[in-house]
């Protein structure tokens, strides 16, 4: 994501200018069992995933491993009629369990085929099965729902979620936005498969995630069938409609590109995203290779928005983007979409690395090295809102998205560039990339893959920069 153009670093330029075993579902359950905490005990899946950031995000006692979601959308009456089938698993005896929804009607839901009791509870959608769920149970949920989706609004006043736009819908869900739109577990810690069927009136285009199966229009709607197969948070989908533009193509490494870019947009993005390919390519060399089968851009007109989300495989703009944006939220697809968080205070992993890339790029480039980038930041007074807090553990509320988080995480990143030396700091990136593919990491394992690939101790200089209140002094 880049950060909201009302705070001080905007999101179109967020600054100035094998440890980890990969992602199965073992592991994604355990993350959960972790979470759920003293519930995981009992025979009630927890209302959350046990974020503080967010504590009512996601849910405890069970883990989605598919979603497939059956959405008609009108945009001129801005009503969505919805069906989600989700495909999931009892980490423990479940008498009842959770889904994060929230603004729409639910109509009917049923546990493997069999009707099931529900109520809401503000954002909680919570299902009591006929029968209980075995621990290791593989089970099937089907919500019917419909109403006219609203997107919720985020500490920092960001709107975040279903976002209507005057000829369909932005669809950005960082970091609690997928509940507007269907019931999930809706916490990174949670990643799944997605199948998405998405119904639009003729002339619209419904992109989601991952690659076009098919698209056929009748009776005046056209329907859009996408599939994402690699594991995915729920903040990360989309489903984005609107009068659009569509490119196509498949790069010289074998992935398939699909742009979709509101005309009001198309001449000041053509040249930006005619450098896709280039930026993924110089990405896959420093990162290691690309993580998807799919990748694009979907830009929209959406100027009461205010930024861009890195969603999988398929960034989305509210806007033309610049080319800094363009590599930020494509650098995410391998730091914060393969390699996803497990809790919301180290987005750092996710905005630091993603900043730091537009500083790699634009030093590669012709444009000002990482250095310079960095002395201009640190050259800033110690009442400077880069200094605010640490970002290491930003705090809840709107901090999560804010200047420390990207700017001071990418110095982190340089510090440890400078303490290492160029060799071992792109085998770090790499080795973080590669190691966690398409699962989730914690800043306590970055820092141990940092010192044993670079036999150095460097738990002063992430705890300076990652956790030091206020302006740290110079090494």
């Amino acid at each position: 994501m880049t950060p909201p153009r009302r705070q001080p670093a905007r999101r179109r330029t967020a600054v100035l200018g094998r440890e980890a075993v990969l992602a199965t579902v073992p592991v994604a359950v355990a993350a959960l069992l972790a979470a759920a905490g003293p519930a995981a005990a009992g025979t009630t899946g927890a209302s959350g995933a046990g974020d503080p950031y967010f504590p009512l995000s996601g849910n405890g006692g069970y883990h989605v491993g598919h979603y497939d979601l059956t959405l008609r959308y009108d945009t001129a009456a801005r009503h969505l009629d919805g069906k989600a089938v989700l495909t999931a698993r009892a980490t423990q005896r479940l008498t009842r369990f959770d889904l994060d929804l929230t603004g729409l009607k639910v109509t009917s839901v049923t546990v493997d085929r069999t009707t099931a009791a529900f109520r809401r509870a503000g954002q909680e959608l919570v299902v009591t099965p006929r029968h209980a769920l075995r621990a290791g149970q593989q089970f099937r949920v089907t919500v019917a729902y419909h109403g006219t989706p609203k997107p919720v609004t985020d500490p920092d006043g960001s709107a975040d979620g279903w976002i209507p736009t005057d000829d369909g819908a932005f669809v950005a869900g960082e970091p609690q936005g997928a509940m507007t739109w269907f019931p999930a577990n809706s916490h990174p810690q949670d990643k799944s498969s997605y199948d998405f069927t998405l119904t639009v009136p003729k002339g619209c285009t419904a992109v989601a995630n991952g690659v076009l199966l098919g698209q056929h229009t009748a009776h005046g709607r056209t329907t859009y069938r996408w599939r994402e197969t690699q594991p995915m948070a729920a903040y990360l989908a989309t489903a984005t409609i609107g009068t659009f533009d569509v490119e196509r193509y498949t790069t010289r490494d074998g992935i398939q590109v699909y742009n979709a870019v509101d005309p009001r947009e198309a001449r000041a993005a053509a040249p930006v995203l005619k450098k896709l390919p280039s930026v993924l390519a110089w990405e896959s060399r420093l990162f290691g290779p690309y993580p998807f089968r799919a990748a694009g851009s979907i830009v929209d007109h959406a100027p009461n928005v205010g930024y861009a989300l890195e969603t999988q495989t398929r960034p989305v703009y509210d806007s033309a983007p610049d080319l800094s944006t363009l590599v930020h939220e494509n650098a995410h697809q391998w730091f914060g979409d393969s390699v996803s968080l497990t809790a919301w205070k180290d987005i750092w992993l996710n905005e630091g690395f993603a900043t730091y890339a537009e500083w790699l790029y634009a030093e590669q480039h012709g444009g000002d090295r990482a250095q310079k980038t960095f002395d201009a930041l640190y050259a800033r007074p110690a009442s400077d809102a880069l200094w605010a807090y640490p970002p290491g553990d930003p705090g809840s509320g709107g901090k999560i998205f804010g200047t420390p988080v990207y700017a001071r995480g990418a110095m982190t990143l340089h510090e440890l560039r400078k303490a290492v030396g160029d060799e071992d700091f792109f085998r770090i990136l790499r080795a973080w990339a590669d190691g966690h593919r398409g699962g989730h990491g914690t800043t306590a394992q970055f820092v141990r893959l940092a010192e044993q690939t670079s036999g150095k101790r460097l738990g002063g200089l992430f705890s300076t920069w990652l956790y030091t209140k206020g302006k740290p002094n110079r090494a």
